[in-house]
């Protein structure tokens, strides 16, 4: 069993969380489900910096002490994180007790090895962003509430660990990733690198960690912060925790703090005698369009906005799949509905539908035997099994795209294989070779499953216990005679309206305008029996109606229920729209149309009288 260590920044108290946030906690989510269920022994840290200026000053604009402030928006985040199913196993805060103690204990460490100087400084300092800055910085516009200070102050030599850093990045190609992150380093340290100023003299600043070898200075919010993840492996506290977790196996970060982790935290820690994490990775921007989400310009999005709306599975499988590890990436809520339906609507979604309803309809609900599987099946399986290698490499190459893309693609290969192998259709004379298909598909489904978990866990959960699955209690793959649920839409099409609601709140309607005769033959009108009904809650006139259409089941949403109860429409042969496109009214996808006549006061909906007309017969 190996260990893996992953880390987010500790995101800064005062910020509200947005989409970069839940980027950046997602994506450590997944990694740490994957190298679980993989068998590793994981250790997730992620939480929160609570100490600086502006904590100060919003504390003090609402007459409360700044460690009340933190307990007051902390749980923002915490409780964001439950949202977004993220399986941490450690949340740090900076003002806890444990992370004081650690923090003093390095800073004496360095202190003793003649590493930190006092010093008294002149220059620009940037109240916003809590750092001295240069003046080629203070010229560029770059930096607001900047003021001229003159005080004494601590600074670390940060400077006589410049060479062996670039010696260091440059012998450990995997140190900072990807590759452009780790030229962008060696080229900011080819300039002489400064001292670090690691205090605030407490006359200014009095909301942080005291300096143990100075009371009259509290430590720079950069200097305690990083040092979170050593304090959350029991760094000076428990040798044991400390020696099975450090060091760690990936720091997962914006680009936008680089510097600091690439820099600041590796020169700290090699004058603390502390070794070097094994990975710092960089990930790009979340853009709004092709701009920059920014606070000042109003277009940041608010992840609790989105799970509200789509769902947070189907979020969580947008942000890993759209973001190439390494580059930005654009957000917009049309090409999230449409990787939405494309990816796991139709491909995956209309799989799981296919396959469940046929072995629930002609199988007893059971998992049908593989038989006599022929060369190309037998080849499906054994590469559904291969699967878990191919992504298991992209993963650890930090390709978690590619890696899904890899699992969809299969995803698709099944799809074709039922489309080829028609099961509906050999039900009816090869019940033995249908039930192969069945258990070939199934089989395949399965494996894909598995690998989909650490990205939508909750969903692909409900999805393996309709197959008969319960991961909790380690079921991983299908059996012959396995009993599964009954169906359930797992991802119902999202339709986006012109005021870009993510519901539909209207029925397809018909104009009157004229049509060819080449528009009418591309309506697939076809006969179904009506199964089941039943009203959808909030929508009076809207009723849910399960159909048979030949060999496979439909569902559809018709504006009927003022004029038909559930007892006068279950039974009746139809006529529907098959091949209308799939739409989600009221939160329940409609996958087709029924056919009416309708005045001011009544619908009368077409039916047809003769019983020896089965259903899915096309009409003409």
């Amino acid at each position: 069993m190996s260990k893996f260590y992953i880390s987010t920044p500790i995101y800064y108290v005062n910020d509200k969380p947005h989409i970069g946030h839940a980027y950046t906690t997602i994506l450590a989510d997944v990694l740490s489900r994957y190298h679980r269920e993989s068998g590793d022994n994981v250790f997730f840290l992620t939480g929160l910096d609570e100490h600086g200026q502006k904590v100060q000053q919003a504390a003090q604009e609402k007459s409360i002490s700044p460690k009340s402030h933190c307990d007051e928006m902390a749980p923002r985040y915490i409780n964001l994180w439950k949202d977004l199913h993220i399986s941490n196993d450690d949340f740090i805060r900076t003002t806890e007790t444990r992370h004081i103690k650690v923090v003093q204990s390095i800073l004496n460490t360095v202190y003793n090895n003649n590493d930190i100087y006092e010093d008294e400084y002149e220059g620009f300092y940037s109240i916003s962003e809590e750092r001295f800055i240069t003046e080629k910085e203070a010229d560029s516009g770059d930096f607001r509430d900047i003021k001229r200070i003159k005080e004494k102050n601590y600074f670390f030599k940060m400077s006589k660990y410049q060479e062996t850093l670039i010696d260091h990045i440059s012998e450990n190609s995997s140190f900072i990733q990807p590759e452009h992150r780790k030229n962008e380093v060696l080229s900011f340290l080819k300039q002489p690198l400064g001292d670090l100023c690691i205090s605030r003299p407490k006359s200014r600043l009095s909301w942080g960690i005291e300096l143990p070898f100075d009371k009259k200075y509290v430590t720079y919010v950069w200097f305690d912060a990083l040092i979170n993840y050593v304090t959350a492996t029991g760094y000076g506290t428990d040798d044991n925790l400390y020696k099975n977790w450090w060091p760690c196996n990936c720091h997962l970060i914006g680009k936008d703090i680089l510097t600091t982790h690439a820099v600041y935290w590796p020169t700290i820690l090699m004058s603390a005698g502390i070794p070097l994490p094994q990975s710092i990775f960089a990930h790009g921007w979340w853009l709004a369009g092709e701009s920059k989400m920014s606070k000042s310009i109003g277009n940041v999005v608010n992840p609790l906005d989105l799970i509200k709306d789509y769902g947070v599975d189907s979020i969580r499988y947008y942000l890993i799949r759209e973001m190439v590890l390494g580059q930005d990436a654009s957000f917009t809520l049309e090409s999230f509905v449409k990787r939405y339906n494309s990816d796991l609507a139709n491909d995956l979604g209309n799989l799981v539908g296919r396959i469940t309803t046929l072995i629930d309809r002609h199988f007893e609900s059971c998992i049908p035997e593989g038989l006599a599987l022929e060369p190309a099946e037998q080849t499906l399986i054994k590469n559904s099994d291969k699967l878990h290698e191919v992504v298991s490499k992209h993963i650890s190459l930090m390709r978690l795209s590619e890696a899904v893309e890899e699992i969809m693609q299969f995803v698709r290969s099944i799809n074709r294989y039922m489309e080829r192998s028609e099961p509906w259709k050999l039900v009816k004379d090869n019940i033995d070779k249908a039930g192969s298909v069945l258990f070939v598909a199934t089989y395949s489904l399965v494996n894909v499953l598995n690998l989909l978990h650490p990205i939508m866990p909750v969903k692909i959960e409900k999805i393996l216990k309709m197959i008969g699955l319960d991961m909790v209690k380690g079921s991983k793959q299908v059996t012959p005679g396995q009993l599964i649920g009954k169906f359930e839409i797992p991802f119902p099409r999202i339709e986006l309206a012109k005021n870009n609601n993510s519901e539909i709140e209207k029925e397809h309607i018909m104009t009157d305008s004229k049509i060819e005769i080449n528009d009418f033959a591309k309506l697939d009108l076809r006969t179904a029996v009506v199964k089941s009904a039943e009203k959808i809650d909030g929508a009076d006139k809207l009723l849910k109606l399960d159909l048979e259409l030949g060999n496979e089941d439909r569902q559809i949403v018709a504006g009927i229920a003022e004029h038909y109860s559930i007892e006068d429409i279950i039974g009746k042969t139809i006529v529907i729209i098959a091949n209308m496109k799939p739409a989600v009214i009221r939160g329940v996808e409609s996958n087709g149309m029924l056919l009416a006549a309708s005045t001011d006061d009544s619908v009368t909906v077409l039916t047809i009288d003769n019983p020896e007309i089965g259903s899915g017969i096309r009409v003409s």
